[in-house]
């Protein structure tokens, strides 16, 4: 199986690190996360990534070629003209990905203990296009599912503004762990072009495709502010 790892963002909430690094970067118990997420994917199998960059882009190539890839083969989908997003850097990388084969997403700024292995069976067998890995954890956005995990709505916890498929039976509102497992059946799916979130399109298509939610209580960490550096240290050595 492939990964596509998303390194390309401009990681603005961890300035000043981020005015002279890419976010994928910075250190967590002086390991760059991409290192770390790398590892982390290989200890389930994963050899085969495909990275995305952008901002400071050439400090991620050179990074790699320094450490020979940590012996994957990886593959560069090069944003450094245009910062495309999740969705958009989705489809730009499509030349890498759409062979056929389930392949994974996860932020580089994520740090997870989330059996992967578990994730991939839980996909494979409801046979959607995009199963979404997500939790019970604070956050100021939910994903809204039923009882039978599916992808039913969007919440801004701060704000109430939702967004839904149908009236909210009750739906259980979860946060999004940044990983998610997909089809490349997703590339005839996606109607957006250009820059623009992956998210977008899944709350399009709720309205007519299922999407599940992969509910998991690992230790998820968003390393995007420097407070959250500290707290991920504590749970990773």
């Amino acid at each position: 199986m492939k990964a596509l790892i998303f390194a390309a963002g401009k990681g603005t909430r961890l300035k000043p690190f981020t005015d002279h690094h890419p976010k994928a970067l910075a250190k967590v118990n002086e390991i760059p996360l991409l290192e770390r997420n790398i590892k982390y994917l290989k200890n389930f199998g994963i050899n085969d990534f495909v990275i995305n960059i952008h901002h400071f882009g050439n400090q991620i190539v050179d990074f790699l070629k320094l450490n020979d890839n940590f012996g994957c083969k990886i593959e560069i989908s090069d944003e450094r003209e245009e910062l495309l997003e999740t969705g958009g850097g989705l489809v730009f990388a499509r030349k890498f990905l759409d062979h056929g084969e389930d392949f994974l997403i996860m932020n580089a700024d994520i740090l997870t203990n989330i059996n992967i292995t578990e994730f991939v069976k839980y996909h494979k067998k409801i046979k959607d296009f995009a199963t979404l890995a997500v939790s019970d954890r604070e956050s100021s956005r939910k994903l809204l599912f039923n009882d039978d995990m599916v992808l039913r709505g969007w919440l801004n916890v701060q704000t109430g503004e939702q967004r839904l498929a149908e009236f909210n039976k009750g739906f259980k509102a979860l946060a999004f762990s940044g990983i998610h497992c997909i089809n490349p059946v997703i590339f005839e799916k996606i109607k957006r072009t250009g820059k623009f979130s992956v998210m977008e399109e899944y709350l399009d298509l709720m309205q007519t495709e299922h999407i599940h939610g992969f509910l998991h209580d690992s230790i998820l960490i968003d390393v995007g502010r420097p407070e959250s550096v500290t707290e991920a240290e504590k749970h990773f050595k």
